[in-house]
């Protein structure tokens, strides 16, 4: 059994054929998803999604690329849906300073406000990093967001800035760029970090692992994340399956 931490099933990409990539992954094996809620439409179409299936779950949250859309009204919303039963953490949130949409300091202090929503309403948070490491890092240990953990989704840092949010309580969720063959960091990370802190997700319909590079990803693909860290690691994939699902529902708490 396993848990994809991470799809986008509320993609435009999957419109067309949602139960038969729904279908595709259970056949491979997919017990549970978290689908990832960043702006107004995508939260309204992941909270339908966990009300269609029942092995569905949702993280809501604003992502850093739209952070300067982001109104008052839209953290109280978030604060609305954390009561859900199965919104089960707050995110994607974090830094992205690859695209120039949201300047860094509105980024900033959106994504304070949500680590402070989450200690309030005490959920667990989902962290998108493009090109910010330590700014991350910094405001993770500022606003002392050890307290709720949570997940570095699709991590692409260093084995030691991993080690830094491992010790405030974070997961490391690897996905797709594991598999391809010239990814050393992540490689170093599948090989470097606890098993029992590992999770494994796929961020479809992005970043498909090997053979499917450059296509759309879609959620059985995750067993392809997590047979490369099972072979890297020396250890039996069903081993590596079981304790990655097992840590997500820890972290999610799923009974």
């Amino acid at each position: 059994m396993l848990f994809d931490t991470h799809v986008h099933l509320n993609a435009d990409q999957f419109e067309d054929d949602l139960d038969e990539v729904i279908s595709r992954a259970k056949e491979a094996g997919v017990g549970y998803m978290v689908v990832v809620g960043f702006d107004e439409k995508t939260i309204k179409k992941a909270v339908g999604l966990i009300n269609t299936y029942d092995f569905i779950y949702a993280a809501v949250g604003w992502h850093p690329v739209d952070a300067i859309d982001m109104k008052e009204e839209h953290l109280d919303w978030l604060e609305e849906l954390s009561s859900h039963p199965k919104v089960v953490a707050l995110g994607e949130m974090g830094l992205d300073y690859h695209w120039d949409k949201s300047p860094k300091e509105i980024q900033k202090e959106v994504f304070r406000k949500q680590i402070q929503l989450a200690k309030k309403v005490k959920l667990p948070i989902v962290i998108h990093n493009r090109e910010a490491d330590q700014d991350i890092v910094d405001i993770l240990r500022e606003e002392n967001a050890a307290e709720v953990g949570g997940i570095m989704h699709c991590f692409g840092g260093s084995v030691e800035i991993a080690e830094e949010c491992l010790r405030m309580n974070f997961h490391i969720s690897l996905g797709g760029p594991v598999t391809f063959k010239n990814a050393r960091r992540p490689k170093e990370v599948a090989k470097a970090v606890p098993l029992n802190r590992l999770l494994v997700e796929t961020d479809c319909p992005y970043l498909a692992p090997h053979p499917y590079r450059g296509k759309r990803n879609e959620p059985a693909y995750v067993q392809l994340v997590a047979e490369q860290i099972a072979e890297l690691r020396g250890l039996d994939y069903q081993e590596v399956a079981e304790q990655t699902t097992f840590n997500a529902k820890r972290l999610f708490g799923i009974t």
